[in-house]
């Protein structure tokens, strides 16, 4: 089967995106058209937009993070951390200061480099911990842990989701708990499917479902395909990835390229390609979209 779209959220654990140019941004009106000439694809115009923003309105925040967002889709790292730099230095709230912080970590997955990557989203982590908001520090750490385990570096990657769950399961409301308890278990079976490990993933992926049984956090459950898609992919069964990652979100850009690369595994390069094709689209500034984007873009060619 090819790809196929379908209307699901992309995680529960994905923080705000950056801001967009809200009615309070002075520059609002300069960034709804440089994103309409991005959704154009007139990606140099779009900059050029975003520059002139920054020149008449040099408080904004959102013009220079979606300036560096924009450059990051393009593949111009170097040329997007000076804009990040910038919002951080600027940010007039704790909260856009923490979005600006999050855009630059984010510039650094893209890249595939997670040691970086956490030198802006450690401290942010840390910062959430301090103030007792385990939530947000749970989220935090988990998604810098997705960064790090999709850039290779599977040892930070399990210390950092074991962070998440450890301030995650501060939270009172057993349900809660559980939900923390799935998400540790599912980035446990991940990491051990990386490691080659299958009876240590698949005892991960059994404390997963039997989790999700008790009932307490229903909408998790569609992060349970993806998860035995993930684990059939990095063990070797390629059939049993495709088949089950095609139950998942089909509108995650990870999901997409992780059936393009089994499709190719199986020899089908006309289905890897329309998976490929499909998640190139994606302009999400996310642990998703940092793995699938750039590859997306080097398998087009």
């Amino acid at each position: 089967m090819l790809c196929f779209a379908a209307a699901l959220l992309l995680s529960s654990a994905m923080l705000a995106q950056p801001p967009s140019g809200s009615s309070s941004d002075p520059a609002a009106d300069l960034l709804r058209q440089a994103r309409q000439k991005q959704t154009e694809g007139n990606a140099e115009e779009a900059l050029a937009i975003y520059n002139d923003a920054i020149l008449k309105f040099p408080t904004s925040v959102g013009a220079r993070i979606q300036a560096g967002v924009l450059l990051d889709l393009l593949g111009r790292y170097t040329e997007a951390r000076p804009y990040f730099a910038k919002a951080i230095e600027i940010a007039p709230t704790p909260q856009a200061k923490a979005q600006a912080q999050r855009s630059m970590a984010m510039s650094y997955a893209f890249e595939g480099n997670c040691k970086d990557a956490a030198k802006y989203e450690g401290p942010l982590y840390q910062s959430y911990l301090d103030a007792k908001d385990w939530f947000n520090a749970g989220e935090t750490a988990d998604e810098l842990a997705r960064v790090c385990i999709d850039s290779g570096d599977l040892t930070a990657a399990s210390e950092w989701y074991k962070k998440g769950h450890d301030a995650g399961m501060n939270e009172t409301p057993e349900a809660q708990k559980d939900l923390w308890n799935f998400r540790w278990e599912h980035a446990q079976a991940r990491i051990s499917a990386r490691r080659g490990n299958k009876a240590e993933a698949q005892k991960h992926v059994d404390a997963a479902k039997a989790i999700l049984d008790k009932g307490t956090n229903a909408q998790q459950a569609q992060f349970f395909p993806y998860l035995t898609g993930y684990v059939a992919f990095y063990l070797g069964d390629y059939r049993t990835a495709v088949a089950d990652l095609q139950k998942a979100n089909q509108n995650d850009p990870f999901i997409l390229v992780l059936m393009a690369q089994a499709y190719e595994k199986m020899g089908q390069k006309d289905q890897a390609m329309d998976c490929y094709r499909k998640a190139s689209a994606s302009t999400a500034h996310n642990p998703p979209n940092a793995y699938a984007h750039p590859l997306a873009k080097r398998k087009l060619g």
